[in-house]
């Protein structure tokens, strides 16, 4: 029987895809950012950025995890955030430096996340602000070595930005107080003036991208 979803598929839509078993997401992801380089990729809180502004961001934390955190291919990166436009630049920054991510529900308690870091072997991980203080209860008893914190507001530009990051953290207090000494800003990561971005070239169809759980 034809799932009933196809009947609502514009007859331009093909039903099937014949998929190349060499290409990659991050294949894909380069053949969008080529052919709509200023069509709008994601927006948030009434932000925009485009395809390209997206290619340049994630490259730029792709550069990061391979240089100054020297992750290898193959090692887990965690990201725990909601629909943020922070969560794109991070997961095709991982994919992209050939590493492999893993989505955390930024709802888990400290028990939940403490049971998927050590079950994925995630060697970092990308959180919000807001969810830290889980993290904090356990990471000295994880395989996570590197913690980049974001704020809600932290690709939102000035002024939004700050006054985001100012009512979430003063005003609707939603930033429990954690303890991270060692953790940096998500924002350092995507510095202009970071080291370049080498693509690895050894990437295949048949490489691992995610380890979901939710």
């Amino acid at each position: 029987m034809e799932p009933v979803w196809l009947k609502r598929y514009p007859p331009e839509v093909p039903k099937t895809l014949d998929l190349d078993p060499g290409e990659t997401l991050v294949d894909m992801f380069a053949y969008a950012c080529e052919k709509f380089p200023q069509r709008p990729a994601f927006v948030n809180f009434g932000r925009t950025i485009s395809f390209a502004d997206l290619n340049e961001l994630s490259g730029r934390f792709a550069a990061y995890l391979q240089t100054e955190l020297a992750l290898a291919a193959g090692d887990r990166v965690a990201i725990m955030m909601p629909n943020l436009l922070q969560y794109p630049v991070a997961m095709f920054g991982i994919l992209r430096a050939g590493l492999v991510v893993t989505n955390v529900n930024p709802l888990y308690t400290s028990h939940e996340l403490h049971h998927q870091l050590n079950d994925s072997g995630a060697r970092a991980i990308v959180i919000v602000a807001n969810s830290a203080d889980q993290l904090s209860a356990i990471v000295a008893d994880t395989s996570v070595e590197h913690v980049l914190v974001t704020e809600i507001g932290d690709l939102l530009g000035f002024p939004k930005r700050q006054v985001v990051n100012f009512v979430v953290r003063h005003i609707k207090r939603m930033v429990p107080s954690y303890d991270l000494p060692a953790a940096r800003p998500f924002s350092d990561a995507l510095r202009k003036d970071g080291p370049p971005f080498d693509p690895p070239a050894d990437l295949t169809g048949a490489d691992l991208a995610f380890l979901q759980y939710t």
